[in-house]
């Protein structure tokens, strides 16, 4: 995937993962919640990449 893709991507899960979250610790769902928290996490390692593919290509 491109950087724009990899960090749309990221917005998407971080965004998702705490919907989760917030739906798990409402609700006492601590399955839900880890599964938000684990997105979330997914999602800055997507924006993160997306970054890095912004900072090669501009040095290339």
């Amino acid at each position: 995937m491109g950087e724009f893709a990899d960090k749309a991507k990221g917005v998407a899960n971080e965004a998702i993962g705490k919907t989760k979250e917030a739906v798990g610790k409402a609700t006492g769902d601590h399955k839900l919640e880890a599964s938000g928290a684990a997105q979330v996490i997914k999602g800055k390692a997507e924006k993160a990449v997306g970054d890095a593919k912004g900072a090669i290509k501009k040095h290339l």
